[in-house]
């Protein structure tokens, strides 16, 4: 695989919500994934663990708790994205299984940093390279075969939708 030299490197904390054969996803409003379909999800802040931050974007994203069932595993990406003065995007992604408690909010709270304007249940034949953000087609991957591809995936040809 090719090394790149002029990246930025994210990490983040993401949950896989299956129901009736639908995953939950959010409606990306930043970043390299915007106007996509991506997972809840995101960043830690300071001192804060795995699950913890799990919780809080989750609810910040969806307005709703969850239940953490298991971990399911880890990946990255190399995205490339044009973001001054980087050239690709390196995505850490820690994936977990989840339960919904509570109700959804379709319209979260915005504020700086909220990078979630929706949510909604998706099928299969919604999910592409077109519509969705690579966590999202590696969650597909695992709703319908129950394995996971722990190999970095490379996404040289992707185009970042205004």
């Amino acid at each position: 695989m090719e090394r790149y030299k002029n990246y930025h490197r994210a990490f983040g904390v993401y949950g896989i919500c299956v129901q009736q054969g639908k995953l939950l996803v959010i409606d990306k409003n930043g970043g390299p994934y915007i106007n996509r379909f991506d997972l809840p999800g995101g960043s830690l802040e300071e001192g804060e663990s795995l699950v913890s931050a799990l919780h809080r974007e989750f609810e910040e994203e969806t307005g709703a708790s969850i239940h953490v069932k298991n971990l399911i595993g880890t990946s990255d990406f190399f995205v490339k994205w044009d973001w001054e003065p980087y050239t690709h995007v390196h995505h850490i992604a820690v994936f977990y299984h989840i339960d919904v408690i509570g109700e959804l909010d379709q319209n979260p709270t915005q504020f700086e940093g909220q990078d979630s304007t929706g949510v909604r249940w998706i099928s299969q034949n919604q999910m592409s390279e077109e519509t969705s953000s690579p966590l999202v087609l590696k969650a597909m991957k695992w709703m319908f075969s129950n394995e996971f591809n722990f190999n970095a995936e490379v996404y040289n040809n992707w185009i970042v939708k205004k």
